[in-house]
């Protein structure tokens, strides 16, 4: 029985996708550590404040993988065979993906994303603009197993995971995602997938931490969508957005830190905080090309190519799965 069924229903929440918020917000809350999931940032604020966070100055991923997707087009393009399926997990805005389906002979296009709604939109933009592409929208949830479109079964597949979001997943779970990602690709598949390097810490501290505050509002909003889909009574005035680098761990943590000692309800559960008391929001791990060359391997992959940029900021990864 679910403990949290009654909170849910006098709630009136409506839909699956909302309930599964209110159970791991709830579930993650009552932690000690109190943590929630990152997958949560992204209602339509939370992207819009995502793109921003891409243009800031201090952010260095988006722009640096862009330039090596656009630098090293030709080589990537060169070990993609013609005529594959080009299969995105977590599909967002399009402007990567284009610069691979400019450069490379891919005859379909499977954008995987939960929103099935925007997928849409993404999609039609797509086929207008690549009309001789196929393009085949899955609304699922990338991280567990969803089945290809019938369309593509024969094609060669090739996956993509850009914008270093395997840095989100801790390590046992980004090798879970990769042997998942093989199975769901299938044998002889190959990936393209982006990670963040290890660099200097204060480049690191200042991504996270920048001087207009947009990182800060995209950490916060997490608490106002609490409060508008789940009936919470956050008062964001008592928390403050901080992030650190962990170098024992490689990561940078995220997290939301309470300014006093207050109480906060929802779905019928209050939650007590202690002044400095975190809520863990987001890690994104830093990896070095072998620690990442070992990741793939003990997930069932081969790095087939690495590319970084000059100064070895960003890094795109070519992998083979292993038969």
């Amino acid at each position: 029985m679910n403990m949290h069924a009654p909170a849910l229903a006098d709630a009136h929440l409506p839909d699956e996708q909302t309930s599964a918020f209110a159970r791991d917000a709830v579930d993650d809350l009552s932690q000690h550590p109190k943590r929630l999931s990152p997958k949560y940032f992204y209602d339509a604020t939370g992207s819009e404040l995502f793109e921003a966070i891409t243009r800031l100055p201090e952010y260095y991923p988006t722009r640096t993988e862009l330039g090596i997707l656009r630098d090293r087009g030709a080589e990537i393009a060169s070990i993609i065979p013609d005529g594959a399926a080009l299969v995105e997990f977590g599909a967002g805005a399009t402007t990567k993906v284009r610069l691979l389906l400019e450069k490379s002979a891919f005859a379909a296009y499977v954008p995987v994303d939960i929103s099935g709604e925007f997928l849409n939109a993404q999609a039609n933009g797509l086929r207008r603009d690549f009309p001789d592409l196929a393009v085949y929208p899955v609304a699922a949830d990338f991280t567990t197993p969803f089945k290809l479109p019938a369309q593509v079964a024969r094609m060669p597949k090739v996956g993509f995971f850009p914008g270093s979001t395997i840095g989100n997943f801790e390590p046992h779970e980004a090798s879970a995602f990769l042997r998942s990602a093989r199975d769901i690709l299938g044998q002889g598949a190959q990936m393209i997938v982006g990670a963040d390097l290890e660099k200097d810490e204060r480049v690191l501290y200042d991504a996270y931490n920048d001087a207009a505050g947009v990182t800060a509002r995209f950490n916060l909003n997490v608490l106002v969508r609490i409060n508008r889909e789940l009936g919470g009574n956050f008062d964001l005035s008592a928390f403050t957005h901080r992030a650190i680098y962990n170098r024992e761990r490689h990561r940078i943590e995220m997290h939301l830190i309470s300014k006093k000692k207050q109480a906060v309800r929802m779905l019928g559960t209050t939650f007590a905080f202690h002044p400095g008391e975190s809520i863990h929001t987001e890690n994104s791990y830093k990896y070095s090309i072998p620690r990442f060359a070992a990741l793939a391997r003990d997930s069932g992959w081969t790095v087939r190519e690495s590319w970084t940029d000059r100064k070895h900021m960003f890094s795109v990864h070519a992998l083979l799965a292993v038969t």
